[in-house]
């Protein structure tokens, strides 16, 4: 089994097929849209590959380390900013086939007019081990 975060990306992916603003989204729609979240996560749940789900608020403030003996700093928040990230779900699923295959389903979720949004969601594989230096991405 291996472990992936899928990313739901609100604003800053590739501009989904039905890319109507959910703010411009009927409250029908709205729930309609939830409710496909909802259902997706519940057959996941069941089936034993979801590990967890969360939608996040927009609103959001960076912190970094402020140094010796001083407090955090912090910048934002950025509710303007172009990327926001709407929620993530964590799958543990048998292949990397697999969890595309799931991605692909989750993005056909409703949205304006009823019609399935196509938006793109990213797919990051977890470390299943403290990764070494070698392993490391930036290196």
């Amino acid at each position: 089994m291996a472990k992936y975060l899928l990313l739901k990306h609100y604003r800053g992916a590739p501009a989904s097929v039905n890319d109507v603003p959910m703010d411009q989204w009927t409250p029908e729609e709205i729930s309609a849209h939830v409710q496909y979240m909802s259902d997706f996560a519940a057959r996941l749940e069941k089936g034993g590959e979801l590990v967890d789900s969360q939608a996040l608020a927009p609103e959001g403030t960076f912190v970094q380390y402020g140094g010796e003996g001083r407090p955090p700093v912090t910048d934002g928040p950025f509710a303007e900013t172009k990327d926001l990230i709407a929620g993530w779900m964590i799958i543990d699923v048998d292949s990397y086939e697999r969890a595309v295959e799931l991605a692909g389903e989750l993005s056909a979720a409703p949205g304006a007019g009823g019609r399935p949004i196509h938006e793109w969601l990213e797919l990051r594989p977890l470390y299943d081990a403290q990764p070494t230096l070698t392993d490391c991405p930036w290196k």
